[in-house]
């Protein structure tokens, strides 16, 4: 709703700047002030400029990768509409702080009204693309992680968070698998939630109503998942889509060290990797927000940890120019869309029919 919305936008700028207060603080007792001044003075634009080219096209591989599976279920849905969707769910991503759930979300709505209310065969979609995605963040994760042990000799510190974010994953995906094949399980758990929304909407929502439409869309998104389970080719292009999206969005962090200077001497391309994988892997999985500067701060420790420790202030520059692009560039590009398009609410009103 409209009020939502607006909630949504007071409650995420407080957030932000606390998060940029956060890390403004870590800043002032751990990097020098005036060597963080040399570095922004000496940043090369051009790489910073390949670096938001990059994520543009990651973004549309991305968005290739979704429409793929979509055209799979028999959903029509033009690369148009998937791209400006995907944008869309990263700007809702940062306004509501629920880590990717809220962006999966909005992505399942505003595509169920595209397409006439395949509203489980786009579930099926949504979350067989959750599932690629975290695979190869977690996939690239661990190759990285065991490259850099065997030359390197990192810190326990860095192999036991690799381990925490790889078993959280696998958790996380293997809930969802959980959750597709066992139905009983799965109907309870939406009826829990349809009745917590009954109370909410002080009964303005019917529980008969809405168990109804979900019943109707858990049995399409049922069939939606036995499509792609017994189709295990046709996730062959989505899967090589998904990869090249993840290796442009590497290519964001290696583009903006560039443009710090020459990379070998302050880090290597692995530790890349490594660090710019976690970030990535605790954005998908959805416990907390890592919108709120938490994760500048674990990105400067770790660029620190698994490079060199003399060339803090690079790493802090390099972590405040990623966000910028990841973070505030998303904000930016997806709030732009939102306006573009039109869109007045990203989750249906009280008024309106359940799809189904």
């Amino acid at each position: 709703m409209v009020e939502q919305k607006r909630f949504a936008v007071k409650t995420v700028i407080p957030l932000l700047a606390v998060g940029l207060f956060v890390f403004l603080i870590y800043l002032y007792f751990f990097v020098p002030f005036e060597d963080l001044i040399q570095i922004f003075q000496n940043v090369n634009p051009l790489y910073l400029l390949l670096a938001s080219g990059a994520l543009f096209v990651s973004a549309a591989f991305y968005s290739l990768a979704w429409q793929r599976l979509l055209g799979m279920l028999s959903v029509k849905a033009s690369f148009l509409k998937a791209f400006q969707f995907v944008w869309v769910a990263g700007f809702v991503d940062i306004l509501v702080p629920a880590e990717s759930v809220s962006g999966d979300i909005s992505r399942i709505y505003l595509m169920s009204k595209e397409s006439g209310g395949n509203t489980g065969k786009v579930v099926a979609s949504v979350v067989s693309h959750r599932v690629l995605t975290t695979s190869v963040t977690v996939v690239s994760l661990i190759i990285s992680t065991i490259y850099f042990v065997a030359n390197y000799k990192p810190p326990i510190l860095v192999l036991e968070l690799v381990a925490i974010i790889a078993a959280c994953s696998a958790i996380f995906i293997g809930l969802l698998f959980y959750l597709s094949m066992r139905e009983a399980t799965t109907e309870k758990i939406v009826n829990w939630f349809i009745k917590i929304l009954v109370r909410i909407s002080r009964g303005l929502w019917k529980f008969e109503r809405l168990r109804e439409s979900a019943t109707k869309m858990l049995g399409t998104f049922r069939e939606g998942i036995a499509t792609l389970s017994e189709n295990p080719e046709g996730l062959i292009l989505p899967l090589f889509l998904s990869v090249l999206a993840w290796l442009l969005d590497v290519l964001i962090a290696v583009l903006v060290f560039l443009s710090l200077g020459p990379i070998e001497t302050t880090i290597s391309l692995s530790a890349i990797v490594i660090v710019y994988s976690i970030s990535v892997a605790v954005h998908y999985i959805p416990i907390v927000s890592g919108e709120l500067g938490i994760l500048e701060i674990v990105m400067t420790s770790l660029f620190s940890l698994l490079g060199n420790p003399q060339a803090i202030a690079v790493f802090a520059v390099a972590t405040v120019l990623i966000r910028a692009l990841t973070l505030w560039g998303r904000l930016f590009v997806g709030g732009l869309i939102v306006q573009l398009m039109g869109i007045k609410s990203l989750v249906p009103s009280q008024n309106s029919t359940a799809p189904e």
